[in-house]
């Protein structure tokens, strides 16, 4: 049985504003039978929120029952999902109740649903029309009473298109829709994260909890993580294993360090500025991975961003007035006020 504390929208970490609403519109979701279809990116939480879903509905003491729809055998789908009665084929030596009847009453979340055969997809719509399921060799249907909630990380929509997906279908599982937010979308919850990560690793370890120093916490904050959450917490869970001293460093993430030069020379490749993702010029490591937030998650001052910048400025573009002043749309008198306010001109 799943422990409620641990699973409702209350345990979910963010607290960004596409994350809130998320997670706002899900929980107006679970308060009602209709079936839910959560999209995103793999990683970016589509089980946890399924969980929560069926942890704050009235359906919470019964069973939760999770199908990787992608990872069923072919020609095993029909049976693992509707069931089957004993010698309806070769090894079907005894009755098997299939996971629709083992949801009896609870949530079944189907996870990955654009997987599905379309054959397999016709009797799924059954279930949902007619509340009714029919085993693999049986004389008789099932009568069910199970909440459904789906996961995609692909355009459905497109599936159906292309007649990958059954237009019906894709009506019935997409009653309440809820997208899901990129990792790279979610300000300010990376730090929450992480530190969350770290005493996770931590306690299971049982290692002493770490901190993150500055750069690495600018690294995690600038890298644009495509495997979301899950490779977040995957590489946080390396870094507390590789670091040595008290804190985690830049250098703790060699993973991360690698793809933004992989990134950057993708970038060279296809004429756009290789300092976009790493500054493979000689500049201070100060300007490296710049982030409008500080270690608390807090938002900096504008004059601390513009001090950055304008010391940026001179060193990318040598010292050349009248071009940092192009660059950053600013006069030239008034450049020269702020950088002698920062003392680049005694430099």
């Amino acid at each position: 049985m799943i422990k409620k504390k641990n699973n409702t929208f209350d345990s979910v970490i963010g607290t960004s504003d596409v994350m809130v609403r998320a997670k706002t519109l899900a929980r107006k979701g679970a308060k009602t039978n209709v079936p839910i279809l959560l999209s995103g990116d793999s990683g970016v939480g589509k089980e946890i929120f399924a969980r929560a879903i069926h942890i704050e509905s009235d359906r919470s003491e019964k069973p939760f029952v999770v199908v990787n729809c992608g990872a069923l055998p072919e020609n095993l789908v029909e049976s693992i999902l509707f069931g089957h009665v004993k010698g309806a084929f070769t090894d079907a030596i005894e009755d098997h109740a299939g996971k629709f009847t083992e949801a009896n009453e609870g949530t079944i979340f189907l996870d990955e649903i654009g997987e599905l055969p379309l054959d397999i997809q016709v009797k799924l719509l059954r279930v949902l029309q007619e509340n009714e399921v029919d085993p693999v060799g049986g004389e008789k249907v099932h009568k069910i009473d199970v909440r459904i909630i789906s996961a995609t990380n692909k355009n459905l929509q497109e599936l159906v298109a292309n007649g990958q997906f059954r237009e019906d279908l894709f009506y019935r599982v997409n009653v309440f829709p809820v997208e899901i937010p990129l990792l790279n979308k979610r300000q300010g919850d990376i730090q929450t994260l992480v530190s969350h990560f770290v005493q996770k690793v931590c306690d299971r370890e049982g290692r002493m909890i770490k901190s993150l120093t500055t750069n690495a916490t600018m690294l995690l904050n600038s890298y644009h993580w495509p495997g979301n959450v899950r490779q977040l917490e995957n590489a946080v869970m390396r870094a507390v294993i590789l670091s040595d001293g008290d804190m985690i460093t830049d250098k703790d993430f060699p993973q991360i360090l690698e793809d933004i030069k992989r990134l950057a020379k993708v970038n060279k490749r296809k004429n756009r500025r290789a300092d976009d993702l790493i500054r493979e010029l000689d500049i201070p490591k100060e300007f490296h991975y710049v982030t409008i937030y500080d270690e608390k998650a807090n938002v900096r001052r504008l004059d601390h961003i513009e001090n950055i910048m304008i010391r940026y400025a001179f060193v990318r573009y040598k010292r050349k007035i009248t071009e940092i002043a192009r660059r950053l749309g600013m006069g030239i008198s008034t450049l020269y006020r702020k950088a002698a306010e920062i003392g680049l001109l005694d430099e």
